[in-house]
């Protein structure tokens, strides 16, 4: 696979995820998010995907991430690094929040984000 396919791969993960967390939460409102565990779930693992993939795009086309600081890549990774780390701590405020309210902005932003194959470094060997 070449180093195009996998930007754009990850670009799709995070759209995609992204996208499931607020249709797993349509017509939902805090209170019920907070009572629905198995949406709970559902959502915190579409973050970690999300911050996987932002991941992934900052190590490996780091001169990408930099052409688009308008994407909250850091605040990507450091989510899904709250979560991963302290899983038996998850802020559910902070969770809905960043789905109600960041997502939103995050499918705005990498509509108006291109793939640029060749911006930004060599993949690790």
């Amino acid at each position: 696979m070449s180093r195009a396919n996998r930007l754009e791969d990850y670009l799709e993960h995070i759209g995609q995820a992204a996208q499931d967390a607020l249709d797993f939460t349509a017509g939902m409102d805090r209170d019920g998010f907070g009572r629905d565990r198995r949406t709970q779930q559902a959502v915190v693992m579409s973050l970690v995907i999300v911050g996987e993939a932002a991941a992934k795009i900052m190590d490996t086309y780091p001169g990408y991430a930099e052409a688009h600081p308008e994407v909250p890549w850091r605040a990507m990774r450091g989510m899904r690094n709250r979560i991963a780390h302290g899983y038996f701590e998850i802020n559910l405020d902070l969770v809905w929040d960043t789905v109600t309210t960041a997502l939103p902005d995050l499918l705005s932003q990498l509509e108006d984000v291109p793939v640029q194959p060749d911006a930004g470094g060599s993949p690790p060997c």
